[in-house]
């Protein structure tokens, strides 16, 4: 039969497990996300990756052919800022299933999080495996 504290590791072993393989999960899907935004009149479509890099154009009708050049120009940068906005929401609630509850993507993109809320000074663990740790660290041995 396992000691307590065999049983703790073997606990927190599990746990950082499932939350790796949940973290390798998050990055699949992400990788895996993309964004497409139509312009008006369907004169343009845009598809981007997660990481907001263009991963298609495509010109749907012949409507691009009768614009002024800035206006082509202009209609490309705005759906480009769509797709990508779009991209970054679906990341957003990808992401955000993993964080704590109120915390988000992209609040903490924007540096509105204080990171010292998030990761306190001492690490939330079990009494009995602080204990451990803390006489382990000082040189005691447990027998």
């Amino acid at each position: 039969m396992p000691s307590r504290y065999e049983q703790q590791i073997e606990d927190l072993l599990a746990q950082y497990r499932r939350q790796r393989d949940e973290a390798v999960e998050t990055r699949r899907r992400i990788n895996e996300t993309t964004s497409t935004a139509t312009a008006p009149r369907q004169a343009l479509k845009v598809t981007v990756g997660a990481q907001g890099q263009v991963t298609a154009l495509e010109f749907p009708t012949g409507a691009y052919r009768r614009m002024p050049p800035k206006e082509l120009a202009d209609l490309l940068l705005t759906t480009i800022q769509q797709a990508r906005a779009e991209a970054l929401k679906k990341v957003d609630e990808i992401v955000s299933e993993q964080l704590p509850a109120g915390l988000s993507l992209s609040s903490m993109l924007q540096g509105q999080v204080d990171v010292k809320s998030l990761l306190p000074e001492e690490p939330v663990m079990p009494e009995t495996a602080y204990d451990a740790v803390v006489h382990t660290t000082q040189g005691e041995t447990r027998g």
